[in-house]
């Protein structure tokens, strides 16, 4: 039976802190302009949630939809995406916020962002938590970024290890051991 443990690696009070920060300069960028927010599912259900919030705090309209789309198998990416659902509005002429929990490879955000490019937004951004530049395999930059991190596999705050440890309240360096 595997064990887990679990080490902080970004407590509750400093992800606020980022995602407050994250909100001042979204909003300085979008100032006086709507704002659909894409919530990239699962993981950054939560972390789409407290941006919605804090960005309403600066007076910002947002609107929030979701997408699922995925790579992953337990830890690691399969290199291949597959769209699990789309989201329910149309991005054209809009300005959008594609919200992701973290970006490793860059694989699946790259052909999300390809995809989403034939919309014909009116400006489409990207938004990541957590971002591993060490693992990138493609130049994708995300436009606003909360915390860097080394390649590290992380959990909690709506990041998981099979559907588990999504509701940890801060970001956790998770070992497994078998």
């Amino acid at each position: 039976m595997k064990s887990y443990d679990i080490q902080t690696l970004i407590p509750p009070q400093q992800l606020q802190q980022t995602i407050e920060r994250l909100a001042r300069e979204i909003a300085a960028d979008y100032e006086g302009q709507s704002l659909l927010l894409v919530c990239i599912l699962n993981g950054s259900f939560i972390f789409t949630a407290d941006l919605a919030r804090e960005l309403s705090r600066h007076n910002l309209e947002v609107e929030v939809d979701f997408m699922k789309v995925s790579s992953y198998a337990d830890s690691e990416s399969t290199g291949s995406v597959k769209m699990d659902f789309d989201m329910s509005r149309s991005i054209t002429g809009r300005n959008v916020l594609i919200v992701e929990d973290i970006i490793d490879t860059g694989r699946t955000l790259e052909h999300l962002l390809r995809l989403l490019r034939t919309r014909d937004p009116r400006r489409m951004a990207l938004c990541c938590l957590l971002d591993k530049p060490s693992r990138r395999v493609n130049g994708l930059q995300a436009d606003y970024v909360g915390e860097v991190i080394d390649d590290l596999f992380v959990v909690g705050y709506g990041l998981d290890y099979n559907h588990r440890f999504r509701e940890l309240p801060g970001i956790g360096i998770m070992n497994i051991e078998e």
